[in-house]
Protein backbone atom coordinates (compact mmCIF):
# COMPACT_ATOMS: atom_id res chain seq x y z
CA UNK A 1 0.00 0.00 0.00
CA UNK A 2 1.46 3.71 -0.90
CA UNK A 3 1.99 5.88 2.18
CA UNK A 4 3.63 8.25 0.61
CA UNK A 5 6.83 9.76 -1.63
CA UNK A 6 10.48 10.75 -0.88
CA UNK A 7 10.75 14.16 -1.12
CA UNK A 8 14.26 14.51 -0.55
CA UNK A 9 18.05 12.44 -0.02
CA UNK A 10 20.88 13.49 1.90
CA UNK A 11 24.09 11.73 2.45
CA UNK A 12 27.53 12.85 4.17
CA UNK A 13 30.91 11.08 3.05
CA UNK A 14 33.71 10.31 5.08
CA UNK A 15 35.46 13.43 6.19
CA UNK A 16 32.07 15.86 5.80
CA UNK A 17 30.53 17.24 9.20
CA UNK A 18 27.80 19.05 10.58
CA UNK A 19 24.43 20.38 9.12
CA UNK A 20 22.49 20.07 6.91
CA UNK A 21 23.75 17.14 5.22
CA UNK A 22 24.66 17.81 1.58
CA UNK A 23 21.72 16.35 -0.88
CA UNK A 24 22.57 13.10 -3.03
CA UNK A 25 21.18 12.52 -6.50
CA UNK A 26 20.67 8.64 -4.90
CA UNK A 27 21.38 6.58 -2.18
CA UNK A 28 22.45 3.24 -2.81
CA UNK A 29 20.80 1.16 0.64
CA UNK A 30 23.18 -2.50 0.91
CA UNK A 31 21.98 -4.80 3.37
CA UNK A 32 24.21 -5.43 6.33
CA UNK A 33 26.83 -2.72 5.56
CA UNK A 34 24.53 0.87 4.79
CA UNK A 35 24.48 3.64 2.37
CA UNK A 36 27.27 3.64 -0.22
CA UNK A 37 29.74 6.10 0.48
CA UNK A 38 28.30 7.51 3.91
CA UNK A 39 30.37 8.18 6.60
CA UNK A 40 28.28 6.29 8.73
CA UNK A 41 28.52 3.31 6.54
CA UNK A 42 29.76 -0.19 8.28
CA UNK A 43 28.86 1.25 11.83
CA UNK A 44 25.26 0.34 13.85
CA UNK A 45 23.53 -1.46 11.20
CA UNK A 46 20.09 -0.87 13.32
CA UNK A 47 20.81 2.55 12.50
CA UNK A 48 21.71 2.58 8.53
CA UNK A 49 19.15 5.22 7.35
CA UNK A 50 17.45 7.65 9.04
CA UNK A 51 14.41 8.96 7.79
CA UNK A 52 12.40 12.51 9.20
CA UNK A 53 8.93 13.65 7.80
CA UNK A 54 8.21 16.76 6.59
CA UNK A 55 6.32 17.21 9.38
CA UNK A 56 9.18 18.20 11.48
CA UNK A 57 10.12 20.92 9.13
CA UNK A 58 6.44 22.11 9.09
CA UNK A 59 6.66 22.65 13.28
CA UNK A 60 9.35 24.14 13.60
CA UNK A 61 8.41 26.92 10.84
CA UNK A 62 4.88 26.76 12.73
CA UNK A 63 7.21 28.15 15.62
CA UNK A 64 9.55 30.66 13.92
CA UNK A 65 12.36 28.40 12.96
CA UNK A 66 12.78 28.33 9.11
CA UNK A 67 15.29 25.28 8.78
CA UNK A 68 16.58 23.96 4.92
CA UNK A 69 15.83 20.44 4.11
CA UNK A 70 18.65 18.13 5.29
CA UNK A 71 19.35 19.97 8.57
CA UNK A 72 17.68 17.14 10.98
CA UNK A 73 20.39 15.22 9.65
CA UNK A 74 18.12 12.79 7.81
CA UNK A 75 19.19 10.51 5.07
CA UNK A 76 15.89 10.02 3.28
CA UNK A 77 12.90 13.25 3.92
CA UNK A 78 9.32 11.92 3.40
CA UNK A 79 5.85 13.48 2.49
CA UNK A 80 4.34 11.81 5.89
CA UNK A 81 4.83 11.63 9.19
CA UNK A 82 6.58 8.42 9.60
CA UNK A 83 6.78 8.78 13.21
CA UNK A 84 2.80 7.51 12.62
CA UNK A 85 3.98 4.09 12.36
CA UNK A 86 5.58 1.80 15.14
CA UNK A 87 9.02 0.45 15.56
CA UNK A 88 9.46 -2.89 13.26
CA UNK A 89 7.29 -1.17 10.35
CA UNK A 90 9.02 -1.87 7.37
CA UNK A 91 8.79 0.31 4.37
CA UNK A 92 9.83 -0.41 0.55
CA UNK A 93 11.23 2.30 -1.55
CA UNK A 94 11.87 1.12 -4.70
CA UNK A 95 13.77 -2.35 -4.47
CA UNK A 96 14.82 -1.43 -1.08
CA UNK A 97 13.18 -2.39 2.28
CA UNK A 98 14.24 -0.68 5.18
CA UNK A 99 12.66 -1.44 9.06
CA UNK A 100 12.30 1.20 11.83
CA UNK A 101 14.43 0.58 14.48
CA UNK A 102 13.57 3.16 17.55
CA UNK A 103 13.13 6.55 17.36
CA UNK A 104 15.88 9.62 17.00
CA UNK A 105 17.10 11.11 20.55
CA UNK A 106 17.07 14.81 19.78
CA UNK A 107 20.76 15.81 20.17
CA UNK A 108 21.79 19.24 21.77
CA UNK A 109 23.46 20.32 17.87
CA UNK A 110 20.07 20.84 17.25
CA UNK A 111 20.40 24.21 18.94
CA UNK A 112 22.47 25.79 16.53
CA UNK A 113 19.88 26.76 14.50
CA UNK A 114 17.55 27.17 17.67
CA UNK A 115 18.19 26.97 20.93
CA UNK A 116 13.99 25.38 21.37
CA UNK A 117 14.11 23.25 18.16
CA UNK A 118 15.48 20.20 20.25
CA UNK A 119 12.44 20.34 22.60
CA UNK A 120 9.93 21.68 19.95
CA UNK A 121 10.57 18.79 17.57
CA UNK A 122 11.25 15.68 20.15
CA UNK A 123 8.64 13.94 19.03
CA UNK A 124 9.39 13.74 15.21
CA UNK A 125 13.04 14.04 15.13
CA UNK A 126 13.20 11.44 13.08
CA UNK A 127 13.90 7.34 12.82
CA UNK A 128 16.07 5.13 12.46
CA UNK A 129 16.17 2.34 10.06
CA UNK A 130 18.17 -0.66 9.25
CA UNK A 131 18.18 -2.15 5.69
CA UNK A 132 16.42 -5.49 5.00
CA UNK A 133 17.01 -6.07 1.59
CA UNK A 134 19.75 -3.28 -1.27
CA UNK A 135 18.19 -0.72 -3.59
CA UNK A 136 18.33 2.38 -5.09
CA UNK A 137 16.64 5.37 -3.48
CA UNK A 138 15.51 8.31 -5.62
CA UNK A 139 13.66 11.65 -4.92
CA UNK A 140 9.86 11.28 -5.74
CA UNK A 141 9.99 7.79 -5.14
CA UNK A 142 7.09 5.92 -4.08
CA UNK A 143 7.03 4.71 -0.16
CA UNK A 144 4.73 1.92 0.22
CA UNK A 145 4.14 -0.08 3.57
CA UNK A 146 4.87 -3.41 3.60
CA UNK A 147 2.32 -5.49 6.25
CA UNK A 148 4.08 -9.64 5.46
CA UNK A 149 7.49 -9.43 4.39
CA UNK A 150 6.78 -13.02 2.51
CA UNK A 151 4.44 -10.86 -0.10
CA UNK A 152 6.68 -7.89 -0.30
CA UNK A 153 5.15 -5.44 -2.59
CA UNK A 154 5.83 -5.70 -6.39
CA UNK A 155 6.28 -2.63 -8.46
Amino acid sequence: MKIGKVIDIFSAKKGQSGLPRPKAQELNLINGYGIKNDKFAGKELDKSVMVVGKYAYEKAEENGISLEYGSLGENILLDFNPHEYNIGTIFQIGDALIEITQACTVCNHLSIFDGDLPILIQDCRGLYCKILESGDILINESVKLVENLQEKIVS
